[in-house]
């Protein structure tokens, strides 16, 4: 079981405006967010999974403060100091300036904060460029001289300087080729266990996913659908969509074959929301009466553990 709560999410939603009408009110919106209710807890790496369109990367915005809910409460939990978030993008190559050496990159966040001097700062570099797997001597650098892995150490480096609480670990190796992607996520684990961080792992990568962490939420076109630890939504997946995931990620034993779960319609625009369940469309066990109405995240016991399922349908009438 998780350690305690350290930050909530409570009907969180997410609208961006398209088109303004005369007096300047939005006429049509874009719906990112569709009522996000999310606990982070104290060392644990929760998994954010969905395909391209589902609102992880607006999530992980609002996370970090860089966006305002529509409406909807983000909330950190009372502690002895103010929690700090950071966050390591997906592309290094983009997210880290090319016109100053790393060091300087590695303690920008200080530097901004203000308080350490030059001296200071730079024994900082070199204390985090041992724990990210750098040599010392290579901080006077510029990125482009690094490989793509060692750019994406740099950064977990630059977002390890402020002492964070939480980091938000948006597709952090997707970039990166196999074998170098085992390098960075040890690396993650291991920073981890040392330093009591939490992280959100946001992926499409389910066996990334699978591999990093402890709880998964899946979300289908700005809602969570499912919600529970990593084994029990991996191995018997509750809601549709995510079997439907789990049924595109290739089996390299057997021969690659396209499923009914994947000859479906492409997700839905999120301008015009469904009326009743979002899944509606693409679900291979919709009931025409009870699935037309707005689904509730509801909780399902198992025999295991607890978990929240936004579908109809009981898990057993899913799964067996």
């Amino acid at each position: 079981m998780p350690n305690h709560k350290i930050l909530s999410l409570e009907n969180v939603h997410v609208h961006f405006p398209l088109q303004k009408n005369w007096k300047g009110k939005a006429k049509t919106v874009a719906h990112a967010l569709n009522g996000i209710d999310l606990e982070v807890y104290a060392g644990e790496t929760l998994g954010i999974v969905g395909e391209s369109g589902c609102g992880k990367s607006t999530l992980a915005q609002v996370l970090m403060g860089l966006l305002s809910p529509t409406r909807g409460t983000v909330q950190w939990q009372a502690s002895s100091r103010k929690p700090n978030i950071q966050i390591v993008f997906q592309d290094p190559q983009s997210s880290l300036d090319p016109r100053i050496p790393v060091w300087k990159v590695m303690t920008e966040p200080m530097f901004v904060k203000g308080g350490l001097s030059r001296q200071a700062l730079r024994k900082l570099a070199e204390d985090l460029a041992v724990q990210v797997g750098l040599r010392a001597e290579y901080l006077d650098r510029y990125p482009h001289e690094f490989s793509g892995g060692q750019r994406q150490r740099i950064a977990i480096a630059r977002a390890l300087a402020s002492n964070p609480d939480v980091i938000v670990l948006d597709e952090p190796t997707s970039a990166l080729d196999v074998s170098v992607q085992a390098q960075i996520l040890n690396l993650l684990k291991e920073l981890q266990k040392t330093r009591k961080l939490s992280y959100i792992l946001i992926s499409h990568n389910v066996s990334v996913i699978k591999h990093m962490s402890k709880r998964i939420a899946v979300m289908y076109l700005g809602e969570i659908v499912e919600l529970g630890s990593a084994s029990l939504v991996l191995d018997k997946p509750a809601h549709p969509y995510t079997e439907l995931l789990l049924d595109a990620v290739p089996d390299l034993e057997s021969e690659l074959t396209v499923t009914s779960h994947l000859d479906l319609p492409e997700l839905p625009g999120n301008r015009n929301l469904p009326k009743g369940c979002f899944f509606y469309d693409r679900c291979l066990y919709r009931d025409e009466k009870g699935c037309r109405q707005p689904q509730p995240l509801r909780s399902l016991n198992t025999e295991q553990e607890l978990r929240w399922v936004r579908c109809y349908k009981n898990i057993h009438e899913i799964t067996n």
